[in-house]
């Protein structure tokens, strides 16, 4: 039997910690930025985890 293929569009969005929960980049930060504040903008940089809910299902396209 063949090896499972990780989905390569979730490896490139999603990291694992150590503590082995996963990490995401927020949304929109890609573009129309003027119209949006410097702080949130400065919040948007930051990576942040990912929610309790959609962990195990992204933990799954991870490991395939």
């Amino acid at each position: 039997m063949p090896k499972q293929k990780t989905k390569r569009g979730a490896a490139k969005r999603f990291k694992v910690t150590a503590s082995g929960r996963i990490k995401r980049s927020r949304a929109f930060k890609s573009h129309i930025l003027t119209k949006k504040r410097p702080k949130r903008k400065r919040r948007l940089r930051k990576a942040t985890l990912v929610a309790a809910a959609d962990e195990r299902r992204i933990k799954r396209l991870l490991r395939a």
